[in-house]
């Protein structure tokens, strides 16, 4: 992956941690991969200080840990503090679902219903990191469409940290379908405007999440 910026000379420290969380969100940054700051540097065209700056900001987020005379890594996360974040999540995502009900206009219904029939292509055509994918341009979008800046801002952050979980669990045999069916709910919910029904059907897809963790 390149970080598409007009000037490499440029880019700046917030710009690198953007592009470094966003591939660490989209996996193509591991949990436990080494982070070299000169390859840093060279990938996304920054200085070397940028870089270090963009890392300390990541390290601070709880996406990046440093090991002694090993540099920095993607941190990975483990399964009971996976466990806690989805309980983190319980409380603040049927908020925003909620919100997103009663906030979203006709185009931003439409963006959800093209999301619902991406989603269900996915599960047919068997390919889970598209669903992967799909699964958190959702959740983003919903938190987006709440315009409740606290809780998007907290939920961000613990969606960042647990991204592997959420890939392995779209692997477990019959989840697939499940989580569809989950998230095809909460789209109905926030089209309709039925702020009570979108909370509720928020909570039941974060159960099932939550059961599946414990169950791993």
């Amino acid at each position: 992956m390149r970080a598409e910026t007009a000037d490499p000379s440029t880019a700046s420290a917030p710009a690198v941690s953007d592009v470094i969380r966003d591939a660490i969100l989209r996996g193509e940054f591991v949990p436990n991969q080494r982070l070299v700051e000169s390859d840093l540097a060279d990938q996304f065209g920054a200085s070397r200080s940028a870089v270090r700056l963009a890392l300390l900001e990541l390290m601070n987020e709880g996406l990046i840990e440093r090991v002694r005379n090993r540099g920095a890594r993607v941190r990975a996360v483990s399964l009971d503090e996976a466990v806690e974040i989805c309980d983190v999540r319980l409380m603040l995502e049927p908020l925003c679902a909620s919100l997103a009900a009663t906030r979203a206009d006709a185009d931003e219904r439409g963006a959800l219903q093209a999301l619902a029939d991406a989603m269900s292509d996915a599960v047919d055509d068997a390919d889970l990191a598209r669903q992967s994918e799909l699964n958190h341009q959702l959740h983003t979008l919903v938190r987006r469409l709440s315009a409740h800046h606290t809780a998007t801002r907290i939920l961000e952050r613990l969606r960042a940290q647990s991204v592997l979980h959420r890939f392995r669990l779209t692997t477990r045999p019959g989840r697939a379908r499940e989580s569809l069916a989950e998230h095809l709910a909460i789209i109905s919910a926030i089209c309709d405007g039925d702020p009570d029904r979108a909370a509720d059907a928020t909570r039941r897809h974060l159960r099932a999440v939550l059961s599946a963790l414990q169950q791993t």
